[in-house]
């Protein structure tokens, strides 16, 4: 589990990261976003105990990474950017000496050919890392990071130079990492982040814009309901028909796609899902649905809508928790003012009792 608290990094008067707090649960999945200067990397590396952090508490399996970086240090698996390789080593020789350097216990030969076997690397073993791809010597970096089978891995880019077929089974691999391990994933490839992980964090100017799954995002971003209906049928009597199911604002028959056939544009009601009842009503009438799709947001879209100044307003988990501390404040400062006026109200009792014996 990792565990960010109030995570700052100031240069002079710039805030690169500004107060970060999230969680990482066991055997999740985060993906980690934002646009160039957002303060990924900056995060990434205090979370790893590569620069420290000017306020805040990065705790790695319950283990302060400032305070004792050692022992936090075990717990991770880190691929930056740019792998931190020695070129004029072998790919053999560069992971025995990885390998001793992080004084891993497992067994050697069987350990590291089971990380070449993970990623791909088999065939370049006793090859020079200088002489190898970009794509080689990405995966080279990526299995520095499985030595010792740490329970923590936070990937930087881990796909960066890989061609299409390599970042489909990098991807793979990431899946099955994830049952296991707690894994950190930035990408600027949006689509993998939205194909392997369970969670997004998105940062822009140091803070978090959103923190939820890429499914809440798009529902609590978008402001479209609409659907898109491919229909083989009379024009003029599919648009009255879905005109007449409940829940449906508007409907338009976009351009002819195939001979006779249209796509229909169908905006709903918030919450109005048609999908059933359209497609009864579609077969009643012997008509053909050749295709149904919705236009939700993808995480493409999200990204940019948050990034690009949008003043789109996020619920994240941090304000939630903010709103319960201030709402047991608020309980505390009401409690408080309720014990003082019973303690007055008593005071007053006992002085009206006294004049009254007097």
């Amino acid at each position: 589990m990792i565990e960010v608290r109030n995570l700052t990094k100031q240069y002079g008067a710039k805030k690169a990261v500004d107060d970060l707090s999230f969680t990482v649960n066991d055997g999740e999945i985060l993906g980690f976003l934002g646009p160039n200067g957002a303060g990924k990397s900056t995060t990434m590396n205090m979370l790893t105990g590569y620069i420290s952090s000017t306020s805040g508490n990065a705790l790695i399996n319950g283990i302060d990474i400032l305070d004792d970086p050692i022992a936090a240090k075990k717990n991770i698996g880190y691929l930056p950017e740019i792998p931190p390789l020695y070129l004029d080593m072998t790919v053999k020789d560069y992971l025995n000496f990885i390998y001793d350097l992080k004084k891993c216990k497992l067994p050697r030969k069987a350990h590291l050919e089971d990380v070449c076997s993970l990623v791909m690397i088999k065939d370049v073993y006793d090859r020079i890392i200088r002489n190898l791809s970009k794509g080689y010597k990405q995966r080279v970096g990526l299995a520095q990071a499985l030595i010792g089978n740490p329970p923590i891995l936070i990937l930087d880019e881990p796909t960066v130079g890989l061609d299409p077929k390599q970042i489909i089974e990098i991807r793979t691999l990431i899946k099955r990492l994830g049952k296991k391990h707690t894994v950190i994933l930035s990408s600027h490839i949006l689509s993998e982040i939205q194909a392997v992980c369970d969670r997004v964090i998105i940062i822009n100017g140091g803070k978090i814009a959103a923190d939820d799954t890429t499914e809440n995002l798009t529902k609590n971003i978008s402001v479209d309901h609409r659907l898109i209906a491919r229909i083989d049928g009379s024009r003029e009597e599919i648009i009255k028909t879905i005109r007449n199911i409940p829940g449906v604002l508007t409907v338009v028959a976009d351009m002819e796609r195939e001979p006779g056939i249209y796509d229909y544009e169908i905006e709903t009601k918030e919450d109005a899902d048609i999908r059933r009842e359209l497609f009864k009503r579609i077969v009643s009438r012997n008509w053909v649905m050749l295709g149904l799709k919705s236009t939700e947001m993808t995480l493409e879209d999200i990204f940019l809508k948050i990034t690009m100044g949008d003043n789109v307003v996020i619920k994240t988990k941090k304000s939630a928790e903010e709103k319960t501390e201030k709402f047991e404040q608020d309980a505390e400062g009401i409690s408080e003012k309720t014990e003082e006026a019973a303690e007055t109200v008593s005071e007053e009792n006992k002085e009206d009792k006294k004049e009254g014996e007097e």
